[in-house]
């Protein structure tokens, strides 16, 4: 598995993700998503670097453009709630892309032990194709792990790019450990060195979900 760790630059991205951590800017929720979206299509954007392209002929006012245009666009998948405006922001730039949604959730055994629970996915098939799964935060990794395995169900993709805004060391190992394949590259903003015993990520920036949506009251006990 190959993994990108994009500020490990100095680029944009930094300012994004340190509006994205502040205490104060976390009060305003409109500008919470915005900034998940816009670090979102700059993933896309890194990430179309990587993807296969042909040559087009495009006809101009004044003459033929042989331009590059993607082969094939990718499908975007993400992890239900906090995924949806980082998957925005991808979806910004691959607008012609499909689509794959994934329901999952935290099931505690008790008040500080939990399991990942799949719960629903709608995807279109996937063999042959380009895949990116989103999910802002890569704290256990388990979530991660179970909407890649989810994907495989729908075929075998030819690529499939994991992306994340900040992780855990943690959730990085234990990706490498339970993802092993050679077509998997992993694409994190940041990486952090620790979780507090709820399993978030610390510094981190707390729920991801929460700030984006608002506090929720769980259905799943």
């Amino acid at each position: 598995m190959k993994i990108n760790i994009l500020s490990n630059r100095n680029t944009i991205l930094d300012q994004y993700l340190a509006e994205l951590r502040d205490i104060n800017i976390q009060k305003d929720a409109f500008r919470f998503r915005e900034n998940l979206q816009r670090i979102g299509e700059l993933f896309a954007f890194e990430i179309s670097k990587t993807l296969s392209y042909r040559e087009s002929d495009i006809v101009t006012p004044l003459g033929i453009s042989r331009t590059p245009v993607l082969a094939q666009q990718p499908v975007l998948a993400t992890i239900l709630r906090a995924g949806l405006p980082m998957h925005q922001g991808l979806l910004r730039i691959f607008d012609k892309a499909e689509n794959a949604f994934i329901s999952a959730y935290r099931k505690y055994t008790d008040k500080k032990h939990f399991e990942i629970e799949f719960e629903y996915m709608s995807s279109p098939p996937l063999d042959g194709k380009v895949v990116i799964l989103s999910d802002p935060m890569l704290a256990s990794g388990m979530s991660m792990e179970i909407g890649y395995h989810a994907l495989l169900q729908k075929g075998s993709a030819s690529h499939v790019h994991l992306v994340s805004i900040i992780s855990s060391q943690q959730g990085v190992d234990y990706v490498k450990k339970k993802i092993v394949a050679d077509n998997v590259t992993l694409w994190l903003g940041a990486v952090d060195g620790s979780m507090n015993s709820k399993s978030y990520i610390v510094p981190g920036l707390g729920d991801a979900g929460d700030l984006a949506y608002g506090e929720k009251t769980d259905s799943k006990k």
